[in-house]
């Protein structure tokens, strides 16, 4: 039986998007996944995968990072892997030279987005640099999506005869089972009842982490002209709140049609009690959130980047707008509520996200390609 590895820095990036690929390989392969020290894991993951933890440092952390270099490629050695799979920049870093010291055949690099495009100077040069390393440390690339490939390309980070996509893109795609659009109303109603909105608001939404490159600025200012004709909804955890304007920040915690909630369970709940979904980011590997609202019926206006800018079909499926500008965003939030646009768009939405991103389709066609990569 071939034996492939995936490793990722974090915990949190198995079960956000590898956990149904991995249980699909796993049917056909001895797989193993490595990413920081989890308790609850194992139990998660199953019994036909195994689990070894090794904690890989976010950031730049020089000591760090060696010793997980040298702990990676120990273990590879010992294991003898057919197939390494890395994701996340640190962990590609890592894997990619410990699996190549390790004399590994297939490397194989699962780009989901550029970390140093949200940086400046000397910390943009590092990362990088880091990242052209970790791809030709790589004996394929799968991009999450083809603007990233074809930025990669463009910013000479890989060759690309070297670099692929999968299907049509997204790390994971999304579960249809779980993001179940039959449930839609049934669901709306709990949740709009539980945050006291009646069925008659128009409910905004965001879903994401607190911060300022995720475009919350904009989305406030944009909202500031439509808080008596609609409601807000912000989830996510507030890790980035000194990133933004505090003027704005403090207007939307103290007025009464902004809701904001830490992350929460059952996320598809809140995408079906919103009826448009706002994702104003100055960047994205993907943007997974937006397909998961699409799989609820609920359209997104997303910004005119890479990974979102895959996904929508602008005018179609949901609208695009310009980066870091509020009044590109109003507007296209002011499109979507003349005569309900937004149901025509959210009903495209998911029947485009159906056939595009069903997740079971996905695995069957990663599967595919791990055969390829195997036999070549």
């Amino acid at each position: 039986m071939k034996k492939i590895c995936y490793v990722v820095t974090i915990s949190l990036t198995i079960r956000a998007f590898f956990i149904p690929q991995l249980q699909k390989l796993a049917e056909i392969y001895d797989v193993t996944v490595i990413c920081s020290t989890d308790n609850k894991l194992q139990y998660q993951l199953g019994d036909k995968i195994k689990y070894f933890p090794v904690d890989i440092p976010r950031g730049i952390a020089l000591k760090e990072t060696i010793k997980a270099i040298r702990e990676l490629e120990a273990f590879f050695r010992r294991e003898k892997f057919d197939m390494v799979q890395y994701s996340t920049p640190n962990a590609a870093f890592c894997a990619s030279i410990a699996s190549k010291s390790a004399n590994i055949k297939v490397r194989n690099y699962h780009l989901m987005g550029y970390r140093y495009l949200g940086e400046k100077g000397v910390a943009r040069f590092i990362l990088k640099m880091l990242e052209k390393i970790s791809c030709k440390n790589s004996t394929s690339i799968e991009c999450v999506c083809n603007s990233n490939l074809r930025l990669g390309v463009q910013e000479k980070i890989f060759p690309v005869n070297k670099a692929t996509v999968v299907w049509n893109g997204s790390t994971g795609g999304v579960d249809l089972k779980k993001f179940d659009c039959n449930k839609r109303e049934r669901w709306r109603t709990e949740i709009r009842k539980e945050l006291d909105i009646s069925e008659k608001d128009i409910l905004f939404g965001f879903a994401g982490r607190i911060t300022k490159d995720k475009g919350i600025n904009e989305l406030i200012q944009a909202f500031l002209e439509l808080k008596n004709e609609s409601k807000l909804l912000l989830i996510g955890p507030p890790e980035g709140i000194n990133t933004l304007d505090t003027k704005l920040w403090n207007w939307a915690k103290e007025n009464e049609s902004v809701l904001i909630h830490d992350a929460v369970s059952y996320i598809e709940r809140y995408f079906a009690a919103m009826d448009v979904l706002i994702l104003p980011s100055y960047r994205e590997g993907f943007g997974n959130v937006i397909i998961e609202a699409a799989a609820m019926g609920t359209t997104a206006i997303c910004t005119n980047i890479q990974g979102p800018s895959d996904i929508i079909v602008d005018s179609t499926t949901g609208l695009l707008c310009n980066v870091k500008d509020a009044n590109s965003l109003l507007e296209c939030m002011k499109t979507v509520l003349k005569n309900q646009y937004y149901k025509e768009l959210g009903s495209n939405a998911e029947n485009y996200v159906k056939n595009n991103y069903d997740n079971t389709i996905l695995c069957e066609k990663i599967l595919e390609r791990k055969r390829v990569l195997l036999e070549s």
